[in-house]
């Protein structure tokens, strides 16, 4: 059977779906995505991500804000038998959701009930946890909570990024809407309530978060550096110049706080100490250690804010 599919979706995470529903035996009608946006003052409008894959693929594509009693007539003509989102970025108002006729199908980056809502990779990371995965599930009015078709989990393991992580995700997930898609149009599959109890939630990461506390434990802001990369990236001060941390490792050693310890990058936390492996100056190219080192003299005992 083939599906009349609307795809709504944002960032690069949603286009190995796209490509699975392309590469289908259904019909993608429209793409719903977010509106270019300028990427800093004086450059550019830039397109989304989802929207250029569409265009250089000939989909039809829409930007426009849902919230219309004009832009719901136009997605109607659209006549769709599913509806398919994957990270779009703006709430469904309750209006679509509640048409008889039509499921959306939404692939959540994490294993419901747990981390529902707009960060849970990042959060997973930084709750240190061993493992996450993705759920295909309905989209009911509340956040993330309605019934799932399929969950698949992956490890997590302690030098895992969000980067790596959400492109692993993707991958994995396009695949099980794919199979969710053909066990509810086949009558095979079953929906399962989540367990409220259950339920944790992840939101949107805040910029005063993404700053190193070296009065932290230093398997904590391993996590935070992971967490943040490649964004927003966690980060802290060097001689007032702001230092993106890329990658580090845990060091068995006692240090004072915030202080280089020796000629290797270790800086002191609360317990341990960290190394740094790779690094980012404001505006600069990402560097090793070694090669930041060579330019930057740092003495045993500087201070890092």
């Amino acid at each position: 059977m083939s599906l009349k599919i609307v795809f709504m979706g944002t960032p690069e995470f949603s286009i190995p779906t796209l490509k699975v529903l392309k590469q289908s035996k259904h019909k993608i009608v429209c793409v719903y995505t977010q509106p270019p946006k300028k990427k800093s003052r004086g450059q550019k409008t830039l397109k989304t991500a989802v929207h250029v894959f569409s265009e250089n693929e000939g989909i039809k594509v829409n930007t426009n804000n849902l919230n219309s009693e004009n832009e719901y007539k136009n997605f109607i003509k659209l006549n769709p038998d599913l509806v398919v989102v994957v990270a779009y970025g703006q709430i469904i108002p309750n209006i679509y959701l509640k048409n008889p006729n039509l499921i959306f199908l939404n692939l959540h980056a994490s294993l419901l009930p747990k981390w529902r809502g707009a960060a849970p990779i990042e959060r997973a990371i930084l709750n240190k946890d061993k493992e996450t995965g993705i759920s295909i599930m309905k989209i009911e009015k509340k956040l993330d909570a309605g019934p799932f078709i399929k969950q698949v989990s992956v490890k997590i393991n302690k030098d895992t990024t969000s980067g790596e992580l959400s492109k692993e995700l993707s991958v994995l997930g396009a695949g099980a809407l794919k199979d969710s898609i053909e066990l509810i149009f086949s009558s095979k599959g079953k929906f399962k309530q989540q367990n409220e109890k259950n339920a944790t939630y992840a939101k949107k990461i805040d910029k005063l978060e993404t700053r190193i506390n070296w009065k932290d434990k230093a398997e904590n802001i391993i996590a935070k550096i992971n967490a943040f990369n490649p964004k927003p990236g966690a980060w802290c001060l060097l001689k007032n110049e702001r230092i993106k941390i890329l990658k580090a490792k845990e060091i068995i050693q006692k240090g004072e706080e915030g202080k280089v310890l020796d000629d290797k990058l270790t800086i002191g936390c609360k317990v341990n100490a960290i190394q740094i492996l790779k690094l980012q100056r404001e505006g600069k190219r990402e560097m090793n250690a070694i090669e930041f080192l060579i330019g930057n003299n740092l003495k045993e005992g500087t201070k890092i804010n």
